[in-house]
C-alpha cells in the first residue's frame, strides 16, 4: 500500500463513492428526482480520476482536463451517478458538482503523495486527510439530513405529502403560503402557550438548580467535613438509575399529593435531575480557582458568604453560564416527566404539546412544524452562547 500508484487509486475510489452518495442524496432532496449512485462505477472512475489527478498535482491547467472528463462521464449512463429519471439540467448540475468537488478535494488528499514509494509520514498523511474529509461529510450528514427533512416536511401541505412523501424539494412560488403550518400551529394548536410554559419552567429550573448547586459545589470543593470524599464521588449516582424506573413512584407520589398536572410539580421534579450534573460541573471549576484569593478576602474581614458572593462567583461566570445553558437545555427538551405528569393542554410544555400532535387526525406537517419550533430557539441559544459553554466546561480541568 505504501506506493503512490496504489494509495492514490484506492483512496480515489473510496472518495468517489463518498462524494457520489453525498451528491446523489443532496440532489434528490433538492430536486425530488431519484438520483442513484453506482458504487462499482464510482470505484472505477474514482480510481482512474485519482491516478490522473495525482500525476498532475501542481499543474492546475492540466487538472481541468481531469475535471472535464469526469463531468462528461457523469453525464452518460455509465458515470458514478446514475441518470435514471432525472432531468437533464439537474444531471448537469450533479455532474459539475461531482467533477469540481472531486478534483479539488483529491488535490487536498493527495497533495503530498508522490506516485512512487511513500514514506510513513506521506502515507499516513494521505490516510488521515481522507478520514478527516469522510468524517466531516458523515457527521454533517447525520446532523443536517434529519433537520432538513423536518423543515421541508413542515413547509408542505397534505396533498403534496400524500402525492410523494419522499419528495423533499420546495416550491418557492407558493410564497407566504409555505408557512401555513406554522400559522395554524400558533392559531389552532395553542403553541404560543406551550412555548411560554417551557420558557417559564426552564428559567425557574435554572434558578433553583443554581441556588442549590453553587453552595453544594463550593462546600465539596473548599470545605472539610465528614463524608466529603464519598459525597463528591456519589454526586452522579442518580444518573445510574434510569428515569423510567422512577416514573411510577413519581407518578403515584405526585397524584397523592396533588402535584400532578401542575407547574409547581414539574418545577419541583426537574431540578432533581439537573442539580447533580450542575454540582459535578461546578465543583471541578471551584477546585481550579486559586484558594489564595479567597483566603486574602477572609483575612481582609469578609465572611465566607461574602467571599463567595464578591470573589468566587464573579470569577466563576464562565462556568455559571455554561451550567445555566446546559440546565436550560435539559429542562426545555425534557419529555418523559412532562408526558407523565401533565394532562391539561393549558399547562403543556413544548415537548408535551408536540407529542399531542402525533395523531392520525392531525396532518404530519404540523408535527414537523412543531419540532422546528422546539428546535430552533434552543439551537440559536446554544450557538450564541457556545463559547461560554466551552470555556466553562474546560475551565478547572487543568490546574497550575
Amino acid at each position: 500500500m505504501r506506493y503512490g500508484y496504489i494509495t492514490a487509486p484506492v483512496l480515489g475510489a473510496l472518495w468517489m463513492v463518498v462524494l457520489s452518495v453525498t451528491i446523489s442524496v443532496a440532489m434528490s432532496f433538492a430536486t425530488g428526482d431519484p438520483f442513484r449512485p453506482s458504487i462499482w462505477l464510482s470505484l472505477f472512475w474514482g480510481a482512474v480520476a485519482a491516478i490522473g489527478a495525482a500525476g498532475l498535482i501542481g499543474q492546475k491547467g492540466a487538472l481541468w482536463g481531469v475535471m472535464l472528463a469526469l463531468i462528461g462521464v457523469t453525464l452518460t449512463p455509465y458515470g458514478p451517478i446514475g441518470r435514471g429519471e432525472t432531468g437533464m439540467f439537474a444531471t448537469a448540475v450533479a455532474a459539475l458538482a461531482l467533477g469540481a468537488v472531486f478534483v479539488w478535494s483529491v488535490r487536498k488528499i493527495l497533495h503530498d503523495t508522490p506516485m512512487g514509494a511513500l514514506t510513513r509520514h506521506e502515507f499516513e498523511g494521505a490516510i488521515i486527510r481522507f478520514l478527516t474529509g469522510f468524517g466531516y461529510i458523515f457527521f454533517t450528514a447525520i446532523v443536517l439530513i434529519p433537520f432538513y427533512v423536518m423543515v421541508m416536511t413542515s413547509l408542505k401541505n397534505q396533498g403534496e405529502l400524500m402525492q410523494n412523501p419522499l419528495d423533499f424539494s420546495i416550491d418557492l412560488s407558493k410564497g407566504a403560503d409555505l408557512f401555513r403550518s406554522y400559522d395554524e400551529l400558533f392559531t389552532q394548536f395553542n403553541f404560543g402557550t406551550y412555548m411560554f410554559n417551557s420558557f417559564f419552567i426552564s428559567v425557574l429550573t435554572v434558578f433553583i438548580t443554581l441556588a442549590f448547586a453553587i453552595p453544594g459545589a463550593y462546600a465539596v470543593a473548599r470545605l472539610r467535613f465528614a463524608g466529603q470524599a464519598a459525597f463528591s464521588r456519589s454526586i452522579l449516582l442518580i444518573y445510574m438509575v434510569p428515569m423510567i424506573v422512577l416514573a411510577l413512584p413519581i407518578y403515584i407520589a405526585f397524584s397523592m399529593t396533588g402535584l400532578r398536572n401542575s407547574f409547581w410539580g414539574i418545577v419541583m421534579i426537574y431540578p432533581v435531575t439537573t442539580i447533580p450534573v450542575a454540582l459535578y460541573m461546578l465543583q471541578g471549576y471551584f477546585r481550579g480557582l486559586p484558594a489564595e484569593v479567597e483566603e486574602a478576602g477572609l483575612m481582609d474581614g469578609l465572611s465566607r458568604l461574602a467571599v463567595i458572593w464578591k470573589i468566587t462567583l464573579p470569577l466563576s461566570l464562565p462556568a455559571l453560564a455554561s451550567v445555566s445553558l446546559y440546565v436550560f437545555m435539559i429542562a426545555w427538551n425534557e419529555f418523559l416527566l412532562a408526558f407523565m405528569l401533565l394532562d391539561d393542554p393549558s399547562k403543556f410544555t413544548l415537548t408535551r404539546g408536540i407529542a399531542s400532535l402525533n395523531s392520525s387526525e392531525i396532518p404530519r406537517q404540523h408535527l414537523m412544524a412543531g419540532s422546528v419550533v422546539a428546535t430552533v430557539p434552543i439551537m440559536a441559544l446554544f450557538l450564541g452562547l457556545e463559547r461560554f459553554m466551552t470555556k466553562g466546561l474546560t475551565a478547572g480541568s487543568v490546574k497550575g
